[in-house]
């Protein structure tokens, strides 16, 4: 994009031009558009058509029953009736349904809709309004949670214009990307930016990969696209890091081949089916790779091998996998993506070190067990909170590894928690890491429960480690 440049005239000069002068000045301090502004304008033009509204709507909230205090926030007088009371005879109104409003986009011409998992998630009902503010009712094909992505179906009764995916393989840092959705309920908004990493783990779960760009993304731009200058799709929206909850340059978009994938599957039946090699992994550090004899820490090293899987007997615990299907295994996030975005049945090829030897090794993929055996809970420690209304665990290898939490990272691992509960309000999330509470470490579960136990303060201060970054949040414990 190009630069304007104005004329400016400082405090304390004075500059006297004549006619043609002026005119000329004139001319410098008004540009024309350039041609990137011109193609950025079309491009916007073209697939703006394509980019939709998503209205999920909520049950109403239940009256509170007699007895129990009324939540008088919504109330025009709600700061005077909690500070003075209500008046006598006073009936607090019925909430009436919740709206959530989200972004998506047309994935083809016979209406199917990409979003997130959580716009529409435990929505009644759900729909879809156009660019041309046209309204249908749209149903829920599939989502998955593990990756954020939903696929609506509406009936139009017309083509729709659809849009393109593009390969986020091919994407380079540095390259410009637009984004479009409804922050805040303001249809149709345009951000740019560039892309400004990829590859992130925001601790969303080992199959979910994420572009970071720094184009402005807020609430209600989830499930948008993020497009990049041929107008192609190389992301879906879905998470921003915010101190403040609103942006600061730091957002995250599902990538596009992912997307490509698990939509595929959802549209299929509704469902996604992941492979499954059957091992535990983690990371090669330095020190690994100096006692294993390597000169370099890439690969995944394999720490445990899962009974009756298709990896039993097959692969061994110690074994680092360099390769799978002519793929580079950078490190122990990047298998998971791979291995669970081939179909079940595949015969593949890994290429292995072992005892200081590469050897090639052939398996079938197998169908990976429910979301719930993601983060492994086999441990007799696991304990639920429910202060916090969170479900914790401790952080074993296997778990370092699936959510991509680094080696020194301590802390117990949110493996579940309440929707309504306070952890969930102050914005925690499934595979968080709770380092400290109240200033005391929290490096088991039975050490996080001895910290609720004699917190004295409410609300708790709270220090996660959520994809790397330590995060202070406040969560009330009474």
């Amino acid at each position: 994009m190009s630069i304007r440049k104005s004329s400016l005239l400082l405090p304390g000069t004075a500059s006297w031009v004549g006619a043609g002068a002026l005119s000329a000045a004139l001319l410098a301090t008004t540009a024309l558009p350039s041609m990137a502004d011109e193609a950025l304008a079309d491009l916007v033009e073209s697939v703006s058509p394509s980019v939709v509204t998503i209205i999920a709507e909520q049950g109403a909230a239940p009256v509170p029953a007699q007895g129990q205090e009324f939540d008088f926030d919504q109330h025009p007088f709600g700061e005077f009736f909690k500070r003075f009371g209500a008046p006598e005879g006073f009936n607090a109104p019925q909430r009436g349904p919740a709206q959530g409003l989200g972004s998506g986009f047309v994935l083809d011409e016979a209406g199917y809709i990409i979003t997130n998992h959580h716009v529409v998630e435990n929505a009644e009902a759900v729909t879809v309004r156009m660019s041309d503010d046209r309204s249908f009712e749209a149903e829920v094909i599939g989502t998955d949670p593990l990756t954020d992505i939903a696929v609506l179906k509406i009936d139009a009764g017309e083509t729709l214009q659809a849009v393109e995916l593009g390969d986020s393989d091919v994407i380079r840092v540095g390259e410009d990307v637009v984004a479009i959705g409804n922050p805040f309920g303001l249809h149709s908004t345009v951000t740019t930016g560039i892309v400004s990493a990829k590859g992130r783990n925001i601790s969303q779960g080992p199959y979910a990969e994420f572009i970071q760009t720094d184009a402005a993304i807020n609430k209600g731009n989830s499930g948008g696209p993020l497009f990049n200058m041929e107008g192609q799709v190389v992301g879906v929206n879905s998470a921003i890091y915010s101190p403040t909850g609103g942006s600061v340059g730091l957002g995250f978009a599902v990538t596009s081949n992912i997307v490509e994938h698990i939509a595929a599957d959802l549209r299929d039946d509704g469902q996604v089916s992941r492979g499954w090699l059957g091992v535990s992994i983690q990371n090669v550090s330095p020190e690994i790779a100096a006692a294993l004899g390597i000169d370099s820490s890439t690969g995944a090293l394999v720490s445990d091998v899962v009974a009756d899987s298709p990896a039993e007997g097959v692969l061994k615990q110690g074994d680092v996998i360099l390769t799978f299907n002519n793929e580079i295994v950078d490190s122990s996030s990047d298998l998971p993506i791979l291995v669970g975005t081939t179909k079940v049945g595949t015969d593949s090829v890994l290429t292995v070190l072992r005892d200081g030897k590469e050897q090639q090794i052939e398996l079938t993929i197998g169908q990976h067990q429910s979301a719930s055996a993601q983060i492994d809970k086999s441990v007799d420690e696991t304990v639920s909170g429910t202060a916090l209304g969170v479900t914790v665990a401790p952080l074993t290898d296997s778990n370092r590894a699936q959510m991509g939490v680094a080696e020194n990272v301590d802390g117990v691992i949110v493996t579940d928690l309440n929707p309504d509960s306070p952890a969930a309000k102050a914005g925690l999330q499934r595979g968080d890491v709770i380092v400290k509470l109240g200033g005391q470490e929290t490096a088991s579960p039975d050490a996080l429960k001895a910290a609720l136990d004699s917190e004295k303060t409410d609300p708790a201060l709270v220090l996660i480690n959520r994809g790397g970054n330590q995060i202070f949040v406040a969560v009330e414990i009474a």
